[in-house]
């Protein structure tokens, strides 16, 4: 899907369903406008499965910010009142699952519409694995069982997303294939531990919480194959680290 860039997303190689330091998640926080902001989770990948709100009610309610839930599968809002919720955020926190269903559900709601007037509106949109995925135009997925991807995300940044690079067999090989063979757009393709904040489509800064963890850029090349470019990435909470 090709769709005009719009406002800041940031990719989450990790946060507070998958780290004990807390330090991606400091991160985010620290480029949400407002001295406390409001942070909103989405679990819709999930099916809004309890003990992941629960997960980040804790890790959220202990920082100076205002969290709250918006769940679809049993919502309570009506059109105007999700309209308002939804704007009046200053990040929109996606949770991991299953991104395919995640997409359907929001088109049904018209989440998908409202996410795109928050984010050029100042609204910091964000998520991990599958609430990274959604925000691109394309990206590499298991939501049908086997590795594959997925061609029809939001395409708030251009190209496509491939989550968990380094930790899940397979994602590294079958990502740089579906690039090279033109079936995915150039993409990124985050280990875990790493965040990229990008704004308009441009990436303004990648970080880790882990030496050893990269961002890379992935693309095809003239001869049917593909480059796979390191890109540097600050070290959290440590010295700068360049990805070599």
């Amino acid at each position: 899907m090709v769709v005009a860039p719009v406002g800041r997303v940031a990719l989450l190689g990790g946060g507070f369903s998958t780290d004990g330091d807390g330090l991606l998640d400091d991160w985010l926080l620290n480029h949400a406008r407002g001295p406390r902001p409001k942070v909103c989770f989405v679990p819709t990948a999930s099916g809004d499965a309890p003990a992941y709100i629960d997960q980040f009610l804790t890790a959220f309610t202990s920082r100076h910010c205002e969290p709250s839930v918006l769940s679809l599968f049993r919502r309570e809002l009506d059109d105007e009142a999700l309209q308002a919720f939804l704007l009046s955020q200053d990040v929109v926190y996606v949770g991991g699952g299953n991104t395919a269903n995640l997409l359907a559900v929001w088109r049904a709601h018209g989440v998908d519409r409202l996410l795109r007037e928050a984010c050029s509106r100042g609204t910091l949109l964000c998520g991990i694995s599958a609430g990274a995925n959604c925000w691109a135009g394309g990206s590499h997925t298991d939501s049908f069982g086997p590795l594959t991807f997925l061609q029809d995300g939001l395409g708030f940044l251009p190209g496509s997303v491939c989550p968990h690079y380094d930790s899940e067999p397979g994602r590294r090989t079958s990502f740089r294939e579906t690039v090279a063979h033109g079936m995915l757009p150039a993409g990124w393709a985050l280990e875990d531990g790493v965040g990229a904040l990008f704004t308009n489509g441009r990436l303004e800064e990648a970080v880790t919480r882990r030496p050893e963890a990269r961002l890379y850029w992935v693309q095809a090349d003239e001869t049917n194959g593909m480059t796979e470019e390191v890109l540097s990435c600050r070290l959290l909470n440590g010295a700068p680290h360049h990805g070599s």
